[in-house]
């Protein structure tokens, strides 16, 4: 089967990408199970400890779906940290320019070409592969995804998108809203024309890029704009579903 880089570069797979803030193995062996090419164990948000986090990328052993963390903050401790315990690859939060999007793509990878620091004890049973192997498989599975949800990101997408090495470009719409002074208002003329700005950018020079759809319609209209990953986040597709059954329930 194709990694998830290969997916990401063939540049024609659509995938869905839901991000994990429940601190449960179960949730995210049911998303692999039903047939996500990948998930965000989030540091960031979510209500995960790292052996949680090691216990949920554990959870995905056996299928086709590559775990990626999001980091609280972009640091070379919570990079390594991430990685050693078996992750595929890094989302990014906050990026803001191209020298920062440079130290995440360098932060993944040991020298000479990063500087990445070793010890991946873990990581090297996830990838079934001893220490010394390790540094070659990752070489070819690492992903790194970039956050674009800044004022600064916005004005500097097309040198970030520049910068070899990068995966995956997310432009982040609540935190994009926010940052732009509106939360949650995605029909705001500021927030349309941002991420017009951001998807052409991106679209550009070919990179992958995706958003949040939180049903069909919202995945169609990212498709429809250049973008090949979904995601949402597994407490709102199961608030969305407890909501959906009490529906069920309401006196006609």
């Amino acid at each position: 089967m194709p990694t998830l880089k290969e997916k990401l570069a063939d540049g024609t797979s659509r995938i869905v990408m839901p991000i994990c803030t429940i601190p449960s193995p179960i949730v995210v062996q049911t998303l692999a199970a039903a047939g996500c090419a990948s998930v965000i164990v989030d540091l960031e948000h979510g209500a995960i400890d790292y052996g949680t986090a090691k216990a949920m990328i554990a959870a995905t052993a056996g299928t086709d779906c590559a775990p990626l963390v999001r980091i609280a903050e972009n640091t070379d401790a919570q990079v390594k940290r991430a990685m050693d315990l078996g992750a595929e690859g890094i989302m990014f939060p906050l990026i803001r320019d191209a020298e920062e999007a440079a130290w995440a793509v360098s932060s993944l990878r040991y020298p000479p070409h990063g500087h990445r620091s070793f010890g991946p004890f873990i990581a090297a049973q996830h990838f079934a592969t001893t220490m010394p192997g390790y540094p070659a498989v990752i070489a070819e599975r690492a992903i790194c995804c970039l956050l674009a949800e800044t004022v600064e990101a916005i004005d500097n997408i097309e040198e970030i998108c520049a910068v070899p090495g990068v995966d995956l470009v997310v432009p982040a719409p609540f935190d994009l809203s926010t940052a732009l002074g509106d939360p949650g208002n995605f029909e705001a003329p500021a927030f349309v024309e941002a991420m017009a700005t951001l998807e052409a950018a991106i679209t550009k020079v070919g990179l992958p890029m995706g958003s949040i759809a939180l049903n069909q319609a919202a995945a169609d209209a990212l498709f429809a704009r250049g973008h090949r990953v979904i995601a949402s986040a597994d407490v709102l597709w199961l608030r969305a579903a407890a909501a959906e059954a009490v529906s069920w329930c309401q006196t006609p």
